[in-house]
């Protein structure tokens, strides 16, 4: 009792009783326009002598409008079962309840033209009893008639849906589904509109040119005038909603990427049927929930391997090989982490390594360069690749002595800085399933070497000469020139360098 309770005030909240009231309205005038034209406004002719009983007539004809009405709020209500279900249930619609959703305007139109079938045989028959000879006229007027009408309640009923129709085609799986495209509404408005109200007027002034009946002037003009009117009004109607149903995407879709132009990017557009218009909406919403994974993955790869990195893998590739390149090597190292580690918690050692990295990373890109790599309590910034900048011994220069003095902020914290500089093999490097993309060559090795021996070294920091001298002069004033040492694993000495202002 309770669910059928929620179901009748949520079809009460609902666009359900618009779209009930609206295409009942519409078939009642539709039968009444019918009723009154034949009775008025269909030409009589001359001879023809009319025996009515009208007040029999217009109960039956009540009798059959109050019927038809309820057995289109019965069939409609069975039809929209399950929409009202899934409504009630939330969530993605299925299959079945998505189509009774979509095709609840044509099945409900379908009703309707089988209710016009059975009501003009019924006004057919009593009409001819007064009129015998006007019999194929009154037939193909409810003819016409129930066609127009049928026409005019499905697009009604599907311009009053259209929320529905959207939130079942938005929150389903999209699929083409009998809904008629651009080119069959644009056919149906003009044949509904205009060609049969014509045919009406056609054949109302062939049965005056070609058979024995003769209408009077008047009932025949008055007759056209009414026919007239009649398509001037339907054709109006028919074109509102037509045009609306093809301008109101397009309207939509318009606003949806001046948002993307402003640079909106988590936008997404409404799908109102299973049309040409319906499927470019949903190519626009994959478009930009493409466009919006490309833009994740390129920020996680970023993330990963360096915006400059991610942009050049995005225009030039990711083959295997590299190119030698001079670039300046900045290498940086935790002094004390291994008894860190085994004397505090884990949480507290990961929190120190996460701020010593985020310390590290904020630096060097403030002076462009490139966090290559993080090895354990380690990372390797490389400046000069992948872009190149001439000015990369400075840059990694001045990055070492801010470094020193934003590590040394840290409690707990201890570290060794080398920086080196010369010409390395910088690209790809490993195997087509796996790689990264890194620097090899001595300026690598000697920056690691310069870290091992800075932690011993007072200034923490230390530098080639290679470094130093192809830095600017600005840069090699702030560093003072020391001994000259062999470091482990390689055959020439280094001259060391730190800068003037540590302590020696």
């Amino acid at each position: 009792m309770l669910v059928l309770l929620r179901a009748v005030s949520m079809t009460l909240r609902s666009r359900w009783p618009l779209y009930l009231g609206s295409t009942l309205l519409a078939n009642f005038f539709g039968a009444v326009l019918v009723f009154a034209f034949v009775r008025y406004g269909l030409p009589i002719p001359e001879q023809a002598s009319v025996v009515e009983d009208r007040t029999r007539n217009i109960i039956i004809f009540g009798i059959y409008l109050a019927c038809a009405g309820a057995v289109s709020v019965g069939t409609a209500a069975y039809m929209l079962k399950n929409v009202i279900r899934w409504q009630l249930r939330g969530g993605a619609p299925t299959r079945s309840e998505q189509m009774a959703a979509l095709h609840a305007p044509l099945r409900q139109a379908i009703v309707h033209l089988v209710l016009w079938f059975i009501g003009g045989i019924i006004f057919v028959a009593l009409t001819v009893q007064e009129m015998p000879s006007l019999a194929v006229a009154v037939i193909v007027t409810v003819a016409m008639a129930a066609a127009i009408t049928f026409g005019f309640t499905y697009m009604l009923g599907e311009r009053i849906l259209r929320p529905v129709a959207a939130q079942a085609l938005s929150e389903g799986r999209f699929d083409r589904t009998f809904t008629p495209g651009v080119g069959t509404r644009m056919a149906m408005t003009w044949g509904l509109g205009t060609l049969i109200p014509v045919i009406g007027i056609v054949l109302l002034c062939a049965t005056q040119l070609t058979t024995d009946l003769v209408f009077s002037p008047n009932s025949l003009a008055i007759a056209i005038i009414l026919l007239c009117v009649m398509a001037i009004v339907q054709a109006f109607a028919l074109s509102m909603l037509t045009a609306s149903q093809i301008s109101d995407p397009i309207r939509q879709l318009r606003k949806a990427i001046e948002r993307v132009a402003r640079g909106d990017t988590e936008i997404q557009v409404e799908v109102f049927d299973g049309s040409e218009i319906g499927r470019l909406q949903v190519g626009f919403n994959r478009m930009m929930e493409e466009a919006s994974e490309r833009r994740v993955l390129r920020e996680l790869f970023g993330q990963h391997v360096g915006e400059d990195v991610a942009r050049r893998a995005l225009q030039f590739g990711t083959e295997l090989g590299g190119e030698t390149r001079f670039v300046a090597v900045l290498f940086v190292d935790m002094v004390g982490s291994t008894a860190a580690a085994s004397e505090r918690p884990p949480s507290e050692v990961v929190d120190l390594l996460n701020e010593f990295f985020r310390v590290v990373v904020d630096v060097v890109d403030r002076h462009h360069g490139f966090v290559n790599k993080f090895v354990g309590d380690a990372a390797l910034a490389i400046f000069g690749a992948p872009l190149d900048r001439p000015d990369a011994p400075t840059a990694a220069l001045s990055a070492a002595r801010e470094l020193r003095v934003a590590l040394a902020e840290i409690d707990g914290l201890d570290i060794g800085i080398g920086v080196s500089a010369g010409l390395a093999v910088a690209g790809n490097i490993g195997a087509s399933e796996r790689f990264e993309y890194t620097v090899i060559g001595d300026p690598v090795n000697e920056a690691s070497r310069l870290t091992e021996l800075a932690k011993f070294r007072p200034s923490r920091v230390l530098a080639s000469t290679s470094a130093l001298y192809f830095a600017e002069e600005h840069e090699q004033g702030c560093w003072e020139l020391g001994e000259q040492v062999q470091l482990r694993g390689r055959r020439r000495s280094t001259q060391l360098a730190w800068p003037v202002d540590s302590p020696t």
